[in-house]
């Protein structure tokens, strides 16, 4: 079992970057897959992106390609998402997940057993 905590959320203008983190306790981190997930008032939570296990692979939305990147420190049971060129459209709360194993099918939420509490995140234009 592993528990989530995101931070690192905030407020910037149209344009700036922010860094989230989602540090993970318990014991075997680097088993997990890790994904970013966002949620905005009034829709569904989409899938941000997400890494392997073992970092060799990842996945991203198309919204946010060439401008968010998901990185992971196992030896820290941390992962990233670094996010450059923030639009207003990217207003949500992001909330990281985790499954043990996992090496498809990342993109859907549902596959995901472990979350955290959320973070916001808000752009102004």
């Amino acid at each position: 079992q592993v528990q989530l905590v995101e931070s690192g959320g905030g407020v910037v203008q149209a344009g700036g970057s922010l860094r989230l983190s989602c540090a993970a306790s318990g014991r075997a981190f680097s088993t997990y897959a890790m994904g970013w997930f966002r949620q905005a008032p009034g829709k569904e939570r989409e899938f941000v992106e997400a890494i392997s296990w073992n970092g060799g692979t990842t996945y991203y939305a198309d919204s946010v390609k060439g401008r968010f990147t998901i990185s992971r420190d196992n030896a820290k049971n941390t992962v990233y998402l670094q996010m450059n060129s923030l639009k207003p459209e990217d207003t949500a709360v992001y909330y990281c997940a985790a499954d043990q194993y996992r090496t498809s099918y990342l993109q859907t939420k549902s596959n995901y057993h472990y979350w955290g509490q959320g973070t916001q995140v808000t752009v102004s234009s």
